[in-house]
């Protein structure tokens, strides 16, 4: 974290005051203080993502003229998006609305609520508030895309911000990275908790367990709207400790001499915590791959938030240098990325690190629903190269971050809010963790799944349904950072699916054909077997070239346009197939 964060954090310390100071039923001085603007009855609250996917967690609440916006996720593409790298929120309301947003609050740093934080501060620049390691991660991130850090400070658990119409109390949860929270947002018609992602760990690695004393005061003070993750509503009881992998890992390293390979989510450092202590205690070495995982580890080192023994990191270009039973390797890629390290060791294409017989490769993680097929295929290609594989299905190497329904059924008795909109989760998550609520007591009635871009307004009568707004995704180029239409991306997938056709003619000013037509397939057909095919192609680019010159066609668009058109005509006339075709006529002097 740099100075400027840190001096701009102090900065703000005359706009935050303890938790204590803030509890009240109404919100008396901040309706005072902005009498001269006209308000609407209701809070609007605005998903932008955060629903039926996992991940892209993006939420709007807004009160006459302030808006405050919680989370700014990504989600990762799927099978069908090639070249895509990752999702991010529509933010169009948002920069339509840029003169109201009094500031952005982060829950916690992991991607699927941190990782669109740059593209939204490119449209709408504002200030940012979170804990002190999620602003650590994002202040990389700021860096890599040319943002000043200036904007970001630093909030701590039980503290209050006030911004415009509301008031943000900071509420300490446990979860699969450090510094995590859950938000109470007092409103003047009511207050609204948001959970953030949560679990309830009462023997949490390295912190203290989740602050339920605060949930169950805020829940006799009385509380209007919950809004609740919902990712592991489908899971009964309640969700392991982080701490019970300290044993896993411990008779795993004592019973293996094989190099130890564990991939994990970088921001899960409790997890990489365990990982660096148990290869201490058995005298392995540890080399570190992966760019996420570095940066992370190294922020959270500088930050205080994990403790790095001397001597015990190596660097990765000298694994080779090690005996099996000496070294272990901390890396990324539980998901499967075709860019990430373990999936570049495990194809051969890494440049340090080759696996084999004498390797044990440890999936620390759960796969993300969508995710399936990529994992899959790792795990089958580490198999073919006969490494031993264990996952959180074959042994206890993972535990989850969020709340199995037990745990959820404990934070809606505390909260007893008067209404529930469930966050955080595929369709399905949502409607069973609506069906809980409901089965809890609380009428059907005060109850709602939105969807994205579908405004809820909540007023002293409880919460309806509002407005459309526009909402939805933008899908961003692999190494550009640019948006990808829609139509690219489907002229992507039919390339993919069927090929592509560039036909090209040269034409002089005497609008005559100069050259035989040249013509390239891509993924189409073998030209080597289709020369027949070729030929008549041609014959038929002559044919239209010549037919629209002599009707006194001559501009370049208009000639590209028709000499596409008969191209397509001609290959599905002869394949009954419909590549991608790009004609371009040339005019020469």
């Amino acid at each position: 974290m740099t100075n400027m964060m840190k001096e701009n954090s102090k900065k703000k310390k005359a706009v935050i005051q303890p938790a204590g100071n803030a509890d009240r039923d109404e919100t008396p001085s901040m309706e005072k203080e902005t009498k001269k603007e006209p308000r609407s009855a209701a809070v609007k609250i605005i998903p932008l993502g955060g629903l039926d996917r996992i991940g892209m967690n993006c939420t709007v609440f807004e009160y006459g003229n302030d808006m405050i916006v919680v989370d700014a996720g990504i989600a990762f593409p799927q099978d069908d998006m090639p070249g895509v790298e990752v999702i991010i929120p529509d933010f169009t309301y948002l920069e339509d609305n840029a003169d109201k947003v009094r500031g952005l609050i982060l829950t916690h740093g992991h991607e699927d609520h941190i990782g669109a934080v740059p593209y939204l501060l490119k449209r709408v620049p504002c200030d940012v508030y979170g804990t002190r390691l999620t602003l650590g991660i994002v202040e990389g991130k700021l860096e890599e895309h040319d943002l000043d850090p200036n904007m970001l400070f630093e909030v701590q658990a039980g503290e209050v911000l006030t911004l415009g119409a509301f008031e943000v109390e900071f509420i300490h949860v446990n979860h699969s990275m450090p510094d995590s929270v859950a938000l109470c947002i007092q409103t003047p018609c009511g207050r609204i908790i948001m959970t953030g992602d949560f679990k309830i760990d009462y023997t949490p690695i390295g912190t203290t367990p989740i602050d339920l004393a605060r949930f169950a005061e805020l829940g006799r003070k009385g509380v209007k709207l919950l809004m609740a993750d919902s990712t592991n509503v489908e899971r009964p009881g309640f969700t392991p400790s982080e701490s019970t992998l300290t044993t896993s890992f411990d008779r795993i390293f004592n019973e293996t001499s094989k190099r130890i390979v564990i991939s994990t989510f970088a921001s899960n450092v409790h997890r990489v915590q365990q990982i660096l202590d148990a290869s201490e205690k058995w005298g392995r070495k540890v080399a570190v791959t992966g760019r996420s995982m570095e940066n992370v580890m190294s922020a959270a080192e500088e930050l205080g938030y994990l403790h790095i023994p001397d001597g015990l990191l190596v660097d990765i270009a000298d694994a080779k240098y090690f005996l099996p039973e000496e070294l272990t390797i901390l890396t990324t890629g539980t998901q499967g990325e075709p860019l990430s390290a373990l999936y570049r060791m495990a194809f051969g294409s890494h440049s340090f690190v080759s696996l084999g017989e004498n390797d044990l490769v440890i999936l620390s993680s759960s796969c993300i629903p969508g995710n399936e097929r990529f994992v899959n295929r790792i795990i089958n290609e580490l198999y073919r190269r006969n490494v031993t594989v264990i996952t959180d299905r074959t042994d206890d190497v993972h535990v989850s971050g969020h709340a199995c329904r037990e745990e959820l059924k404990l934070i809606h008795s505390l909260v007893q809010a008067e209404n529930f909109i469930p966050v955080h989760g595929e369709y399905r998550h949502l409607a069973q963790h609506a069906r809980l609520a409901s089965a809890l007591g609380m009428p059907s009635s005060h109850i709602l799944i939105p969807e994205a871009g579908h405004t809820v307004l909540l007023d002293k009568k409880g919460i309806r349904f509002g407005d459309l707004v526009e909402a939805g995704h933008i899908m961003i180029d692999a190494g550009k950072g640019n948006g990808v239409e829609s139509a690219v991306l489907t002229e992507r997938r039919k390339m993919a699916e069927t090929g592509i056709v560039v036909v090209t003619c040269c034409i002089d000013l005497e609008r005559e054909m100069v050259f035989e037509p040249d013509l390239v397939t891509k993924g189409f057909i073998l030209e080597k077997e289709n020369e027949d095919l070729l030929a008549f192609l041609k014959e038929r680019a002559v044919h239209c070239v010549l037919k629209w010159l002599g009707k006194g066609i001559d501009d370049e668009p208009t000639m590209n346009a028709r000499l596409k058109e008969d191209i397509g005509n001609a290959i599905f006339e002869r394949t009954k197939r419909k590549p991608v075709i790009v004609a371009h006529a040339v005019y020469i002097p």
